[in-house]
């Protein structure tokens, strides 16, 4: 057994934590799917116990069902909706709650158990119990997310949407850094040079492009302006501004798109020059090069992987994989950065 009281490093927990971080990219693939299916608000009720047992009647089914009847996007969207229809929106839905609840006891557990036997390093104790806070935050913000289209609008605020999925977003960069802490241990010497603070620039910049993604989503903008490089043959989107400075950010399809598209040409050229600067670097190590080199391609992919998205309209195979390829960015950023520390 590794006491944490005599050492920095534990291969059970970094193997633990990189198991959550696996299950948090499951939800964030599941919560796109469940998006793009228009399915996250089949559930008008937050019952965080109860609610992790499915309809286990007719009764029970017909009952939620009468539910979502009363919110408006049954009304004004699927009007026409059977109960075997409602199903298939409703699963997804469950499936990414009990995820969640999935993810929960998969860190509080652990987390407990390897308290109670010392064998967490005592460095990393508070990062746990704070990405164990963030996770019980991010279902009331989950909740919160739905709420916002249960009386007056059809879908979620794009803006709770981005709240969400950010929060996700950073709990599966600390679970990965923190694992990567506990498989090595502490740094002997910090690496001073400027790659510590590009490298973090890069990941915000690719933490930043989720969010813009996120406002993509949730304005159902990928739907419009399908051609590219151009946005209906223009440079600038014709329906940029929106009802004032808010509602040009966060509402409006043509801002949000043309600011994601943009963002994207920026991370993309950020790419370019890291691979090619760690390529002439002679202090960095060849293990970060490595990095810097497979960060390029996943950027390349999902460069290409978005454009493909968009010109298709966003089919739901593209769309989940285009979100499942900003989180593998994420964690290929958030692995250079980390290991830019280390000499």
């Amino acid at each position: 057994m590794t006491s944490f009281l005599r050492s920095d490093r534990s291969a059970p927990v970094a193997i633990w934590l990189f198991v959550v971080a696996v299950l948090v990219f499951g939800m964030v693939v599941v919560g796109g799917a469940t998006r793009l299916t228009d399915s996250g608000l089949s559930i008008t009720q937050w019952k965080p116990i109860m609610g992790a047992l499915p309809p286990m009647s007719d009764d029970a089914w017909r009952a939620n069902f009468e539910l979502y009847k009363q919110i408006p996007q049954y009304h004004l969207v699927n009007p026409d909706m059977t109960l075997e229809a409602y199903k298939g929106i409703f699963w997804w839905e469950w499936a990414h709650r009990l995820l969640g609840r999935v993810v929960g006891i998969a860190f509080a557990v652990p987390f407990a158990f390897f308290l109670v036997r010392r064998m967490l390093p005592r460095r990393l104790i508070w990062r746990c119990g704070a990405m164990l806070a963030l996770g019980g935050l991010q279902g009331l913000v989950g909740w919160w997310m739905v709420s916002s289209g249960l009386s007056e609008r059809v879908s979620v605020a794009p803006e709770r949407l981005m709240v969400h999925l950010g929060l996700a977003l950073a709990l599966f960069v600390l679970l990965i850094w923190t694992a990567l802490d506990a498989w090595n241990g502490a740094p002997r010497v910090e690496e001073r040079s400027d790659w510590r603070g590009w490298a973090l620039a890069f990941l915000g910049a690719v933490f930043f492009q989720s969010l813009l993604g996120a406002l993509v989503a949730g304005n159902d903008a990928g739907l419009v302006y399908n051609d590219w490089p151009l946005m209906n043959g223009a440079l600038l989107p014709d329906q940029y501004a929106g009802h004032g400075l808010w509602g040009t950010l966060a509402h409006s399809q043509g801002a949000v798109q043309l600011h994601h598209r943009l963002m994207a040409y920026a991370v993309f050229a950020a790419a370019i020059v890291i691979a090619a600067g760690a390529a002439r670097a002679r202090r960095l190590p060849h293990e970060a090069k490595i990095t810097a080199y497979v960060l390029l391609g996943v950027v390349t992919v999902q460069a290409g992987l978005g454009v493909w998205t968009l010109m298709a309209a966003v089919p739901l195979s593209l769309g989940v994989l285009h979100q499942a390829g900003a989180a593998v960015l994420l964690g290929a950023a958030t692995a250079f950065a980390w290991r830019v520390r280390r000499p």
